[in-house]
């Protein structure tokens, strides 16, 4: 097991490798190259000088967050050859500079989505929240408009530039996509891609839906454990597996997530380990990854991992806003820190505990 963090480098991201640097057991970041569109090539150059600059504070480089899936490949429109083409293309490069997994997503329209980005606790933290009722009241256009605001003060993690311009555009293309639709055209790119993957000794990880289930009629294909057996067993290589990202699949209370660790034992190559307060069966908010302060027990989750062998890359997820901090929706520094820390102490706890 290796602790990461999540760092959107050092033009945009306020949080500074040398603080990385200090948070004990950490082996590494998570990196990404944010300003290139997604369907384009990653130069080499680019990943040489973020893997220099991240070596040379002392950490690794052998988790990508996310090289964006364009498009046309989702939707299954003329072009998505190129797309795959340079994708491919993408993997060879980064793995020709040590990273072993990139994590990636097939939702359409949107990413992870919230209705509220600023939610004050009784304790002062911050956290964002989603409630199925607000999302029916703001509807579409409602929700583009809060993350095209907060868009202006942060650049939001998982959500391309160009997608937040071109929202709309997007609405319209993803109309006449089904939910079988979405599904043969996640097919259609592993089937082209996971053979360069297994060249190249990179696996591919999906995220799964955030928050777990249908929004705006559009399709979802990750929702819960079914969903992700189906996924992969689109093709049935180790090379295709999975992101578990406890708190997105964890907003759902019909997903057991130590079961569903245990399940996917083998195919779970890197997780997001985080809590979240379940409120209604439709609405949650994120807290502090302490068991006790939301709804999934993180114990139990750390020990599902341990239990099955896992040997792949951890990372804190989605942390609160605490000391004053002002930073991207649940990407400050000091709560992932927390949660770092804590993961730490129960993973070293279940070891010792044998």
């Amino acid at each position: 097991m290796k602790l990461t963090f999540r760092w959107f480098g050092s033009k945009d991201d306020t949080i500074t490798l040398a603080q990385l640097r200090q948070i004990p057991g950490l082996s590494g970041v998570v990196g990404t190259v944010s300003d290139i569109p997604a369907g384009e090539v990653w130069p080499k150059q680019r990943i040489a000088a973020l893997k220099k600059e991240v070596n040379d504070a002392g950490l690794e480089l052998e988790v990508i967050e996310s090289v964006n899936v364009h498009d046309s490949i989702k939707t299954g429109s003329p072009g998505r050859g190129r797309c795959i083409e340079n994708y491919k293309a993408t993997i060879r490069n980064l793995s020709e500079y040590g990273v072993k997994v990139i994590c990636y997503n097939f939702m359409p329209v949107f990413d992870w989505v919230r209705t509220v980005l600023y939610k004050a606790l009784d304790d002062g933290s911050i956290v964002s929240a989603f409630s199925q009722a607000d999302s029916d009241r703001l509807d579409v256009d409602g929700v583009i408009g809060l993350f095209m605001e907060d868009a202006k003060k942060h650049s939001l993690p998982g959500w391309e530039p160009e997608r937040i311009a071109h929202v709309k555009d997007l609405i319209n293309a993803y109309k006449e996509v089904s939910e079988d639709d979405l599904v043969a055209n996640l097919k259609y790119f592993l089937e082209r891609i996971i053979p360069t993957c297994e060249e190249c000794g990179v696996s591919m990880a999906i995220h799964p839906d955030d928050p777990p289930w249908d929004l705006f009629g559009f399709p979802r294909i990750a929702r819960n454990a079914d969903d992700l057996e189906r996924l992969l067993g689109l093709v049935d290589s180790p090379r295709n597996g999975l992101t578990f990202c406890c708190g997105a699949l964890g907003a759902s209370a019909k997903n057991d997530i130590p079961a569903m660790i245990r399940r996917f034992a083998g195919r779970i190559h890197f997780a997001h380990v985080r809590n979240v307060k379940i409120l209604s069966p439709d609405s949650f908010h994120e807290t502090a990854h302490l068991s006790s302060c939301g709804s999934l027990d993180v114990y139990e989750i750390m020990k599902a991992l341990h239990d099955t062998g896992f040997e792949g890359y951890i990372r804190p997820d989605h942390g609160r806003m605490i000391w004053g901090e002002d930073g991207r929706p649940g990407y400050g520094l000091f709560d992932r820190a927390l949660g770092i820390a804590y993961i730490n102490g129960l993973w070293e706890a279940i070891c010792k505990g044998r």
